[in-house]
């Protein structure tokens, strides 16, 4: 089978690696380069730009991970200005055969073919992840990404969804406010406008009360910053709660796919390794009233593979042989 440039395009970054594939796994994976999808205009300059920088011809097959529906028409992002007409990719890229996937159903084949050092334990039950069974695969980054991966032993398959979307349940008084408030700029309230990166700056805000210009002038990324470094109480409050919302989101999601494991992904769910086993997250994720002893038997990871997207990609594209 040929090398295969594996693509993994998320509403901020585009990434982009050679791999190596061989007998329906990926033997190797090269370095990876990002792009700032608000700094190039289309996929296909982006791709250019990626070509330019490997220095040689590229692979004739790619396997394009993309955030945001499937379509065979036309593909719009969910978080940026990107359209990808699948009818026209391989005369545009100079392709023999190509894959495109949902973003989180790559990853969930990243889930399926990374070995057991590459999960770290969040909460639940320790030990290696379930070889038969639903694992629900969730992740916060610029969206909320949500895809199943069903193993039966040495098979599985892969179901994207857009499972982010679904309606944000508010657990207390104060998610009771910010969701009214909310509503009245976006009518319905999905998980994913909490449970994302603009989640933090709205909790923020929400915690601020009438000081709600106290935010005003942060870009995302700083704010993010100064809740991780615990420098900032207001910001440190915020990511407290909006691990708490995570944990309510996540716990849902398992609950509706029947899972017998949760693996965290997503470039925030990354991010977020080192402060979500000491959060509130696993507390209101077993917060399901009469299935909180269900919910304690859920174990949940965070997958720490550098590039889940695009290994995953990837390994997709090496498993239809």
């Amino acid at each position: 089978m040929p090398d295969v440039v594996a693509v993994d395009i998320g509403g901020t970054h585009a990434r982009f690696a050679i791999a190596e594939v061989d007998e329906n796994r990926v033997v190797s994976l090269g370095d990876e380069i990002v792009l700032s999808t608000s700094e190039h205009a289309s996929f296909q300059t982006a791709w250019t730009a990626f070509a330019e920088h490997f220095g040689q011809p590229l692979p004739r097959s790619a396997a394009i991970a993309i955030a945001g529906p499937m379509r065979e028409d036309v593909i719009r992002f969910t978080n940026n200005s990107w359209t990808i007409r699948p009818s026209s990719l391989a005369c545009e890229l100079g392709l023999n055969s190509y894959l495109l996937l949902n973003d989180f159903e790559a990853v969930a084949h990243a889930v399926a073919g990374a070995d057991s050092h590459h999960f770290m334990h969040v909460c639940g039950p320790h030990g290696t992840l379930p070889a038969s069974g639903t694992i629900c695969v969730v992740g916060p980054g610029t969206g909320l990404g949500v895809a199943q991966l069903h193993r039966s032993g040495p098979d599985y398959r892969v179901i994207p969804t857009e499972g982010g979307h679904i309606g944000f349940a508010p657990t207390d008084g104060f998610f009771d406010a910010m969701i009214s408030d909310m509503r009245s700029n976006y009518g319905r309230v999905s998980a994913e406008r909490v449970v994302s990166g603009a989640g933090l700056r709205r909790i923020y805000r929400a915690l601020a009360g009438k000081n709600d210009k106290a935010v005003d002038g942060l870009e995302d990324v700083e704010l993010w910053s100064l809740a991780m470094s615990g420098h900032d109480e207001r910001a440190t409050a915020a990511l407290e709660r909006f691990c708490e919302a995570f944990g309510a989101v996540a716990g849902d999601l398992a609950l509706a796919h029947g899972a017998v494991a949760v693996v965290i992904a997503g470039g925030l769910g990354f991010r977020l390794k080192d402060h979500l086993p000491s959060s509130l997250f696993s507390r209101q994720f077993e917060n399901k009233g009469r299935f909180a002893d269900v919910m304690r038997s859920i174990s949940v990871k965070l997958i720490v593979h550098p590039q889940p997207g695009l290994f995953g990609a990837a390994a997709a594209f090496a498993a239809r042989g």
